[in-house]
């Protein structure tokens, strides 16, 4: 959890747990992992339960009226430790104590209470998995996406690009890309970004970043 974050795009940085598994090229180096296991928490994987993080809802209603009293939206990435749209998995509290409802109960108090609570946050809800999005939000959303939540995916190069964009485009509501870190070149793309509202896009960071061509971002 983080208040007046260092990504350049958000605001605050959210997540309602810890652990992940990887899914593809973009995950070989994550950022997430590595901070995970300097911290002894052997949550990735999908054999690992996942830990909960108690302060995450108390963190976001405090936000929300920060953002209220400066008449402002504040944008909310969520989850910086986690993939919010993963499937549900087994999850314990800090203590290593089982939290018996899972994070799929995590993720629909979060859907159906914390969302509607914060009218001036924007929630950014990245995932590397938007085939799920439809499966796990609440039904109504469908129809009715709320206003302050976009729906995002993180393509790296062609191949995810083809994959992930037409998965996103099947959910209704705001989206957006974060093509970070972009691993190769992605083109033509103009006709297929129609519906993207968003984009972020930049190179891999940290000691075994990967090279990232200038021309990429061009394109």
């Amino acid at each position: 959890m983080a208040q007046n974050s260092k990504i350049e795009w958000t605001h605050h940085t959210a997540t309602l747990r810890w652990g992940c598994t990887k899914v593809h090229s973009g995950c070989d180096n994550c950022y997430a992992e590595a901070l995970a296991l300097r911290y002894g928490k052997n949550v990735w994987g999908d054999e690992n339960p996942r830990t909960l993080v108690k302060t995450a809802f108390g963190n976001i209603l405090k936000w929300q009226a920060l953002a209220e009293a400066a008449g402002e939206t504040h944008r909310v990435f969520v989850g910086s430790m986690m993939d919010i749209f993963e499937k549900s998995k087994a999850c314990k509290y800090p203590n290593a104590q089982p939290f018996e409802a899972g994070t799929g109960s995590l993720r629909r108090k979060f859907f159906n209470e914390v969302v509607p609570a914060c009218p001036n946050l924007m929630f950014l809800l990245l995932t590397k998995r938007p085939g799920n999005i439809n499966k796990y939000i609440p039904a109504f959303w469908k129809e009715e996406p709320p206003e302050n939540v976009m729906f995002g995916t993180s393509p790296v190069d062609v191949e995810t690009f083809r994959t992930l964009v037409p998965q996103l485009l099947r959910v209704n509501g705001k989206r957006f890309l974060s093509i970070e870190p972009q691993l190769g070149a992605i083109y033509p793309v103009a006709e297929e970004l129609e519906g993207i509202d968003w984009v972020i896009q930049g190179g891999e960071s940290g000691h075994n970043r990967r090279p990232f061509d200038t021309d990429w971002a061009r394109n």
